[in-house]
């Protein structure tokens, strides 16, 4: 393979994980039972969910001047991928997600964004060469809009945007733009307006999402697995059954073994594809942790 094939824009972050009995009511101080510190963010999460897959990847990204952003270059090379575009910005920190998980594998998250803020534009263009080089370029929303949107006019090859975080405003170019338009039943909801609450209602709120533009849209739908729509087709895969110890970054753990699997495989079908991609992401919450319970090749080759 190219040392090129999968190119990821977006963040880093490090995650600060608390482990509670349940997620805390507004105003609710409630005690844990543990605390960790992982390394994160949407953007790095997939670069090395695919690279620990067998994927060659590269990352675009910016870390903070401070004690977390050479431990994160650090990290990312030890998960073998490029740091090549990865850059240290002077005066901010390197972002951070305060994420609490409930006993039954549920989170909630609060992201400060810090250096990813200041990824622009420039940055994707002194990658322009590789990323018009790779075969899949994923994207997602923690960083700007017009970051997203130039990279993918480089791309020559399939791009897939993850729409998280999603935006009630956007430009509509992120969803006419993108081969792939990536979100789960919440994010669903936030760009269409509409209750996603069942695979009937994922495939209405992908209807919608085909009718403003997008060219072929995947809703993953936790333990129901995935929807797909595009043109042509429509379908739904179903996701194996496991016993869940934390969901936090499985959709990552989606993304980037579907980034992996349609870089590796020209003449995969999306239905196989995704298939894969359930089995990725169900593994992985098998696992506390983000980064470190994304799965290796094994799990494709046995499934």
């Amino acid at each position: 393979m190219a040392s090129n094939d999968i190119v990821v824009v977006g963040s880093c972050m490090i995650d600060f994980v608390s482990y509670a009995p349940r997620l805390p009511k507004p105003g609710e101080t409630i005690h844990g039972s543990e605390f960790v510190t992982n390394f994160g963010g949407k953007g790095a999460n997939q670069c090395v969910a695919a690279a620990k897959l067998g994927g060659k990847t590269s990352l675009v990204t910016r870390v903070g001047n401070d004690i977390w952003g050479p431990k994160y270059i650090e990290n990312l090379k030890k998960n073998n991928v490029n740091t090549k575009f990865v850059n240290a910005t002077e005066n901010y920190s390197t972002g951070i997600a305060q994420i609490t998980v409930a006993d039954t594998g549920e989170n909630q998250i609060v992201i400060v964004a810090g250096a990813n803020n200041q990824l622009g534009i420039t940055d994707v263009d002194v990658a322009q060469s590789a990323i018009s080089k790779a075969r899949v370029l994923v994207l997602q929303l923690e960083t700007s809009q017009d970051v997203a949107i130039r990279a993918i006019q480089l791309c020559r090859g399939i791009s897939i945007l993850n729409g998280a975080p999603a935006l009630s405003e956007y430009n509509p170019q992120l969803l006419k733009l993108p081969t792939i338009f990536c979100v789960n039943e919440s994010e669903a909801s936030i760009f269409t307006g509409l209750s996603v609450d069942s695979i009937s209602e994922a495939q209405t709120a992908a209807e919608a999402l085909i009718s403003i533009g997008c060219n072929s849209v995947v809703i993953t739908l936790g333990e129901k697995g995935a929807l797909y729509l595009d043109k042509n087709e429509t379908f739904h895969v179903s996701c194996p059954q496991v016993k869940c110890k934390d969901t936090t970054g499985a959709g990552d753990a989606f993304i980037g073994a579907l980034a992996y699997l349609l870089a590796n495989d020209k003449d995969i079908s999306m239905r196989k594809a995704l298939e894969k991609s359930c089995v990725a992401a169900a593994d992985s919450v098998t696992r506390l942790g983000t980064q470190i319970s994304f799965p290796d090749e094994k799990i494709l080759k046995d499934n």
